[in-house]
């Protein structure tokens, strides 16, 4: 396949959409958008404080767990 053929292939370039067009369509998107409760965002921001809160625990406790591992591994016995 030569260049000329790969340009053909492609699709016509639309025109750039402006400024004004471009902030009428952002607003148009933004009133679709099905924004949560206060309550909902409570709830969520609980949940997912929790989840962070767990997934932090279980990292250090690898790494604490790891971190020894390795060290017992590769210390010698005069280093107790």
């Amino acid at each position: 396949m030569s260049d000329n053929d790969a340009v053909q292939d492609q699709a016509p370039a639309r025109p750039r959409t402006g400024p004004v067009t471009f902030y009428r369509q952002v607003l148009a998107e933004l009133r679709k958008v099905v924004w949560p409760t206060r309550e909902q965002l409570i709830t969520y921001f609980f949940v997912v404080l929790v989840f962070v809160v767990v997934m932090m625990t279980i990292v250090s406790m690898l790494d604490l767990g790891f971190g020894k591992l390795v060290f017992a591994i590769f210390s010698g016995p005069d280093a107790r």
